[in-house]
């Protein structure tokens, strides 16, 4: 097998040198610092830009490529295409997949994994064992833990929270305050569904609103305001299944 890089010792890591054109990079340009061969493949055109750094036993291969200040370590994996960059941090045993990009200084960790043409930037954080995965996006103040599960065109933004085993996917958006944690199943596939408050039992929470754009609320607050939340709950069960 031909190497495609060469490494010198740097402080306590190991920094890479290419030893062939691909791609942008070319044939004696640095790269970033590894901790030992193991972190980054010889094989495909992966590759950590000069202030990036891998370490532990973290691996990049594939295509996938680690720039800006980016640090990977732990267990961490980052293949496919993937792109981890800025400030971004990647820890424990995390998986980065596909067309996948980290950036900014949003943080990944715990079993985490990020696949399909995902997007975590700006400050947020996904840790636990939660799937983040097809076009979606989680940014801003964000954070994503537990078993939850997101994919589809779902954003996740401001200083909004998913976690337990909830479950969003379809065309959603999880926005301000908003706290979606449980078993709650939440899905649209014809709809746009816009949650910007709590939502902890799926049972005691109700979609209101027009066929354009629906509110989740609890149904104390929905109460309140005279609306027939017994109607709005069939009418959820009607687009939404039996399960919310």
């Amino acid at each position: 097998m031909e190497k495609k890089y060469k490494t010198i010792p740097e402080g306590d890591m190991l920094r890479i040198i290419a030893l062939k054109d691909f791609l942008n990079i070319k044939k004696g340009q640095l790269g970033g610092l590894i901790s030992n061969e193991s972190n980054l493949s010889q094989d495909g055109d992966c590759w950590v830009y000069k202030n990036a750094r891998v370490s532990g036993n973290a691996k990049v291969s594939g295509n996938a490529r680690i720039g800006g200040e980016a640090k990977v370590c732990g267990n961490a994996r980052v293949n496919g295409k993937a792109c981890v960059w800025g400030n971004a941090i990647i820890s424990g045993n995390v998986s980065i997949f596909g067309h996948a990009k980290v950036y900014d200084n949003a943080r990944v960790s715990e079993n985490a994994k990020i696949y399909g043409h995902a997007w975590v930037h700006d400050d947020a954080w996904v840790g636990g064992k939660a799937w983040i995965g097809d076009n979606a996006q989680v940014y801003k103040h964000a954070e994503i833990s537990g078993n939850a599960k997101i994919s589809g065109v779902v954003y996740v933004t401001d200083n909004a929270c998913v976690s337990g085993n909830a479950k969003i996917y379809g065309h959603a958006l999880v926005s301000g305050n908003a706290r979606v944690c449980g078993d709650v199943k939440l899905h649209s596939s014809l709809h746009t569904l816009c949650i910007t408050t709590l939502i902890k039992n799926s049972k005691d929470y109700v979609i209101f609103g027009d066929k354009r754009k629906f509110f989740i609320k609890k149904v104390e607050d929905v109460a309140e305001t005279k609306i027939d939340y017994l109607k709005n709950i069939q009418t959820i069960r009607q687009i939404y299944g039996k399960e919310i």
